[in-house]
Protein backbone atom coordinates (compact mmCIF):
# COMPACT_ATOMS: atom_id res chain seq x y z
CA UNK A 1 0.00 0.00 0.00
CA UNK A 2 1.46 3.65 -0.82
CA UNK A 3 0.40 6.75 0.53
CA UNK A 4 -1.16 9.74 -1.39
CA UNK A 5 2.71 11.02 -1.96
CA UNK A 6 4.08 8.03 -3.12
CA UNK A 7 1.15 7.56 -5.66
CA UNK A 8 1.65 10.81 -7.33
CA UNK A 9 5.77 10.52 -7.24
CA UNK A 10 5.46 7.23 -8.70
CA UNK A 11 2.99 8.44 -11.66
CA UNK A 12 5.05 11.02 -12.30
CA UNK A 13 8.31 9.82 -12.68
CA UNK A 14 7.12 6.83 -14.82
CA UNK A 15 5.41 9.23 -17.29
CA UNK A 16 9.16 11.16 -17.65
CA UNK A 17 7.58 14.58 -15.81
CA UNK A 18 10.13 17.12 -14.15
CA UNK A 19 8.59 17.76 -10.68
CA UNK A 20 8.72 21.56 -11.99
CA UNK A 21 6.65 20.53 -15.36
CA UNK A 22 3.45 19.21 -13.18
CA UNK A 23 3.85 22.19 -10.64
CA UNK A 24 3.32 24.15 -13.15
CA UNK A 25 1.06 22.45 -15.23
CA UNK A 26 -1.49 22.08 -11.78
CA UNK A 27 -0.29 25.44 -10.89
CA UNK A 28 1.32 25.04 -7.17
CA UNK A 29 5.04 26.43 -6.11
CA UNK A 30 7.09 23.07 -7.23
CA UNK A 31 8.19 23.37 -3.26
CA UNK A 32 4.44 22.76 -2.00
CA UNK A 33 4.09 19.29 -4.78
CA UNK A 34 8.03 18.17 -3.83
CA UNK A 35 6.54 18.73 0.19
CA UNK A 36 3.43 16.22 -0.89
CA UNK A 37 5.41 13.75 -2.67
CA UNK A 38 6.82 13.48 0.42
CA UNK A 39 4.59 13.01 2.69
CA UNK A 40 5.33 16.50 4.40
CA UNK A 41 2.27 18.14 3.02
CA UNK A 42 -1.41 17.15 2.35
CA UNK A 43 -2.78 17.99 -0.94
CA UNK A 44 -6.19 19.70 -1.09
CA UNK A 45 -9.17 18.03 -2.89
CA UNK A 46 -8.65 20.48 -5.71
CA UNK A 47 -5.00 19.69 -5.99
CA UNK A 48 -5.87 15.91 -6.52
CA UNK A 49 -8.07 16.45 -8.90
CA UNK A 50 -5.85 18.14 -11.01
CA UNK A 51 -2.80 15.79 -10.25
CA UNK A 52 -5.39 13.10 -11.69
CA UNK A 53 -5.64 14.87 -14.83
CA UNK A 54 -2.23 15.68 -15.44
CA UNK A 55 -0.45 12.38 -14.43
CA UNK A 56 -3.32 10.46 -16.07
CA UNK A 57 -5.18 8.84 -12.59
CA UNK A 58 -8.46 8.05 -12.54
CA UNK A 59 -9.84 10.61 -10.04
CA UNK A 60 -11.93 8.15 -8.37
CA UNK A 61 -9.10 6.46 -7.24
CA UNK A 62 -6.92 9.11 -6.22
CA UNK A 63 -9.45 10.59 -4.23
CA UNK A 64 -10.57 7.58 -2.86
CA UNK A 65 -6.42 7.34 -1.79
CA UNK A 66 -6.75 10.87 -1.18
CA UNK A 67 -9.97 10.68 1.57
CA UNK A 68 -9.21 7.21 2.53
CA UNK A 69 -5.49 8.63 3.90
CA UNK A 70 -7.38 11.52 5.69
CA UNK A 71 -9.48 9.39 7.84
CA UNK A 72 -6.55 7.05 8.58
CA UNK A 73 -4.37 9.68 10.00
CA UNK A 74 -7.20 11.10 12.24
CA UNK A 75 -7.97 7.65 13.27
CA UNK A 76 -4.49 6.08 13.66
CA UNK A 77 -4.30 6.59 17.28
CA UNK A 78 -7.70 5.69 18.44
CA UNK A 79 -7.87 2.42 19.91
CA UNK A 80 -11.91 2.57 18.79
CA UNK A 81 -10.77 3.55 14.86
CA UNK A 82 -11.99 0.28 13.53
CA UNK A 83 -15.50 0.99 15.25
CA UNK A 84 -15.74 4.57 14.35
CA UNK A 85 -15.41 3.14 10.79
CA UNK A 86 -18.18 0.93 11.12
CA UNK A 87 -20.17 3.38 12.57
CA UNK A 88 -19.73 5.84 9.86
CA UNK A 89 -20.28 3.92 7.06
CA UNK A 90 -23.88 2.75 8.92
CA UNK A 91 -24.34 6.75 9.00
CA UNK A 92 -23.72 7.52 5.64
CA UNK A 93 -25.81 5.08 4.59
CA UNK A 94 -28.59 6.22 6.93
CA UNK A 95 -28.29 9.50 5.50
CA UNK A 96 -28.09 9.07 2.19
CA UNK A 97 -31.11 6.80 2.58
CA UNK A 98 -32.74 10.02 3.96
CA UNK A 99 -31.13 12.89 2.35
CA UNK A 100 -34.13 14.71 0.82
CA UNK A 101 -36.06 14.17 4.31
CA UNK A 102 -33.02 15.90 6.49
CA UNK A 103 -32.46 18.91 3.43
CA UNK A 104 -35.93 19.38 3.94
CA UNK A 105 -35.81 19.38 8.05
CA UNK A 106 -32.71 21.14 8.56
CA UNK A 107 -34.24 24.74 5.51
CA UNK A 108 -37.05 24.42 8.24
CA UNK A 109 -35.15 24.65 10.74
CA UNK A 110 -32.92 27.51 9.21
CA UNK A 111 -36.00 29.36 8.35
CA UNK A 112 -37.30 29.07 12.04
CA UNK A 113 -39.99 27.03 11.41
CA UNK A 114 -38.82 24.09 14.10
Amino acid sequence: MQTIGEIIRYKREELGFLLRQVAAKIDIDQAILSKIERNERKPTKNQILKLADCLEIEKDYLLIQFMSEKIAYELLNEACANLVLEAAEQKINYLRSNYDNLKNENYLFAKGKH
